[in-house]
């Protein structure tokens, strides 16, 4: 999710081209997966620790791209080329993941939510470092404004930092990086490749550490449902979020993924009686602002 959003500006597309009624449609279903995908994850919590969860998301990963590549004749696409840059991208995409899952069990779902859209603005203050990107001053303003939305949420000293809050924010910056990597190995491998040796990476990661002390949980009938729709949600989203943004510029898609916001907070009143935090509303909408402001600056340049 976050590596496509990062990528604005790579995709536009003539107004002839452009499609916002399909798009919308598939950016339904990556806001569908991205709320079930949270919901289940705190449903198999109670029997499963993030690094399990991984492994197990990661297993059925393997099979179901090897089966699509199968049933494509797509096999070829699975090459051994940069490798190393693949290592480097899954490290930091299953450090990101981890730290997701372990927040969505810990706090409420809407602040998780809320942290996670400060990925783009991590993004676009670590690109210059590894793409030779130039911060330009409308970057630096929207990346000023972004993280002052991220001190609304998180309010350093008026609330406890707490380990679920820190591993939300700390999310984003492996995700953000994942994406950086994502973009340098789009140049020469196909989405089925990356998310071939994404599930095979971090299957042997969380393996090794999650059996380290030769206790892996085994999934019981109560957490087998949840599990599934992780694994399955995860795909779909990454499928959903790239179909909308071959139909429609970043500047439609982007808005529309906002809606996660206000539909995770309702889901976590209702199943989890988790308060509607104002300051939480409040600051996401600021981060929000600032990535759609950025998103349309990258968009104009793209034309130019």
């Amino acid at each position: 999710m976050a590596e496509a959003r990062s990528r604005v500006g790579q995709n536009a597309l003539s107004d002839s081209e452009s499609n916002p009624f399909r798009a919308a449609f598939w950016m339904a279903g990556v806001v569908a997966s991205f709320t079930i995908m949270a919901i289940a994850g705190r449903e198999a919590s109670f029997e499963l620790d993030p690094i399990e969860l991984l492994l197990y998301r990661s297993i059925f990963g393997i099979a179901a791209v090897l089966a699509i590549c199968a049933a494509r004749g797509r096999i070829d696409d699975i090459r051994t080329s940069r490798l190393g840059l693949h290592v480097v991208r899954n490290v930091f995409h299953f450090s990101g993941t981890v730290l997701w899952f372990y927040a969505v069990f810990t706090i409420p779902l809407a602040q998780v939510f809320a942290f996670e859209f400060s990925t783009p603005l991590w993004a676009a203050v670590l690109a210059p470092f590894f793409l030779g990107e130039r911060l330009t001053l409308m970057r630096k303003a929207t990346i000023a404004v972004g993280f002052a939305g991220i001190l609304v949420v998180a309010r350093p000293g008026a609330t406890e930092l707490s380990p679920g809050v820190a591993a939300a924010a700390l999310c984003a910056v492996g995700f953000a990086v994942s994406a950086i990597a994502t973009r340098r190995l789009v140049r020469d491998a196909s989405v089925t490749c990356i998310l071939f040796w994404m599930a095979v990476m971090q299957t042997a990661i969380s393996l090794s550490i999650a059996g380290f002390d030769g206790d892996i949980a085994v999934p019981s009938r109560a957490s087998a449902l949840p599990l599934l729709l992780v694994s399955i949600t995860g795909l779909t989203a990454h499928y959903c979020l790239t179909t909308a943004l071959r139909l429609a510029p970043a500047v439609v898609v982007m808005p529309l993924d906002f809606a996660r916001l206000p539909i995770i907070a309702i889901a976590g009143m209702i199943l989890y009686a988790e308060p509607l935090d104002a300051f939480v509303i409040a600051g996401a909408c600021i981060i929000m602002g600032a990535n759609y402001v950025n998103v349309r600056n990258e968009a104009k340049s793209a034309r130019k």
